[in-house]
């Protein structure tokens, strides 16, 4: 697997939101505000409610998605540039309860207070059986700060 530019990189280890898109059964996108986690392996991660997700259910049955990072208070870095990365992902959910653990130190590093509230979430626990999104990117659209009119294009296959 190819590794992402830096520039990329730093937008995904500092975004605090990203539009999430799937394809319905007919192939409309369906876009979702989700918090991307990177932990320097080349794909992207998310977690998910099990709960009445749809989103989970569209992967299911067509694993093609898009993340884009466009709107600079999501994402504060230094010189905000916007991307949209295009490939395939899957759903991980054998273990709703404690499958998505792993991933809690880079979610800690966005939210702070989630190790604690993952310390109360019997008073919530619906919202904590949650999936695995795994992204593994195939395109990427650099929009740097330095010329936002034209993306840099990096076919990662």
């Amino acid at each position: 697997m190819k590794t992402l530019p830096h520039a990329v990189e730093a937008l995904l280890e500092s975004a605090l939101v990203a539009e999430f898109t799937v394809l319905d059964p007919e192939g409309r996108p369906i876009v979702h505000p989700m918090l991307p986690l990177y932990i320097g392996d080349g794909r992207i991660y998310m977690t998910s409610s099990v709960l009445f997700s749809r989103k989970l259910l569209h992967l299911k049955r067509n694993p093609r998605a898009a993340l884009s990072i466009t709107d600079p208070l999501a994402a504060p870095v230094d010189r905000f540039g916007q991307v949209t990365i295009q490939g395939d992902a899957i759903v991980i959910d054998e273990d709703p309860h404690a499958g998505w653990l792993g991933l809690l130190p880079a979610w800690a590093r966005k939210e702070p207070t989630i190790p604690a509230m993952v310390k109360r979430r019997w008073m919530l626990p619906l919202f904590w059986e949650r999936a695995v999104i795994v992204m593994t990117p195939r395109r990427v659209f650099h929009w740097p700060p330095t010329s936002p009119e034209e993306p840099i294009i990096y076919d990662l296959d």
